[in-house]
Formats: structure tokens, sequence, C-alpha cells
């Protein structure tokens, strides 16, 4: 669960063209790249680990967790990482759900590249795992920057989850939110 609040605090961004966003797998050639956002306590306020503080520690992320992951891509603008993009499956055998995480560096925020990322993300998973039906994303109730992001992706808010998930040391109100194979925009291709 990689939640991230996206809000406009880095005015220069916004003068910069960001029509060349794409996903790739990330590699361990990132690492730089990667520890710009691992690190940063604003980017990483609302996520479920805490920040990298270690070239080494990270490196072995990468190697353990990151590379081996059914679905796990770089957020790149040029070919240069700047957050990352997962998809988990739901265990369980005959299971037809994915959960949908996402973390951006905080310098990008508010230009719109996490919801075209979603959106990507989006039409990418369904289909690779045409068994999937139902793309959910967890965020909490204080992120209300993404929250925006996945309304803007198409996601439908379904509600929220009292105290559903333990978040550094407290447990955390999550909205729940999802997108169906079914739905207009997937079925149409209204995803970039």
């Amino acid at each position: 669960m990689e939640e991230i609040l996206i809000k406009s605090e880095d005015k220069q961004t916004h003068d910069q063209d960001f029509t060349n966003i794409h996903l790739r797998l990330l590699d361990l050639s990132d690492i730089d790249d990667y520890m710009v956002w691992a690190t940063d306590d604003k980017t990483n306020q609302f996520s479920s680990w805490d920040p990298n503080t270690s070239k080494e520690a990270a490196m072995n992320y990468i190697a353990d967790f990151i590379i081996p992951h059914p679905w796990f891509r770089a957020i790149c603008i040029d070919d240069r990482p700047i957050g990352s993009i997962s998809v988990t499956p739901n265990r369980g055998s005959g299971s037809c759900r994915g959960e949908i995480g996402y973390v951006l560096g905080s310098k990008y925020w508010g230009n719109g590249i996490a919801t075209r990322a979603v959106k990507m993300a989006a039409a990418e998973i369904f289909f690779e795992w045409p068994h999937l039906e139902r793309l959910e994303g967890l965020v909490d109730v204080d992120n209300i920057g993404s929250q925006k992001v996945l309304e803007k992706a198409g996601f439908q808010r379904e509600g929220v989850l009292r105290k559903y998930f333990i978040q550094k040391g407290r447990a955390r109100d999550m909205v729940a939110f999802s997108l169906l194979s079914t739905d207009p925009q997937v079925q149409l291709g209204f995803f970039d």
C-alpha cells in the first residue's frame, strides 16, 4: 500500500512539459533516482514504510522486493524514474482483485503525473492480467491529494474502512476506491 499526498509546492515544475511520461521496470541501476523519493519525508508521509536512509538497504529492497514483485514499475519522465507504481494481486485462489499503490517524488506533485500513471497502469494491468476484474486503491483519509488522483483516473469512491491499516504505528482509517474491468472508461479505452 503506497499512497502519497499530491499537492503543488514546487512552482518550477509547473512550467515543465511532462508529456513524456511512461512506465518501465525499475532495476538496481536506478538507485540514485530511487533514493530521491525513498528518502523524502514528504513523499513518504502516507506510505506504509519509513523513508530509506541507506543506499545499501535501498538496493537490497530493490533486489529482494521490487524486482521479483509481480507488477512493479517506475514512473519515468524521459526514462528517468521519479516515482513508482505497483499492482499487487489479492492472495487466495480464484482471486479477481488487485491493489494499486503509487509514490511520486514531491517536486512533481500537482502536475497530473500520478493521475496519468494510474491510468496507464490500469490500462496495462487489465490487459496483462485478463483474470483481473477489480483494481482497488486504499488511501489514508487525510491524503486528499491521492484521493483526487484516483477519482480523476476514473476510480469510484466506495467508502471509509475504519481503523483498517496500521501505518507508522497507528491504526488509520482508509478510503476505498475501485475500478472494474467492465467500467466504461476501461471498456472504451479512455485511458492515455
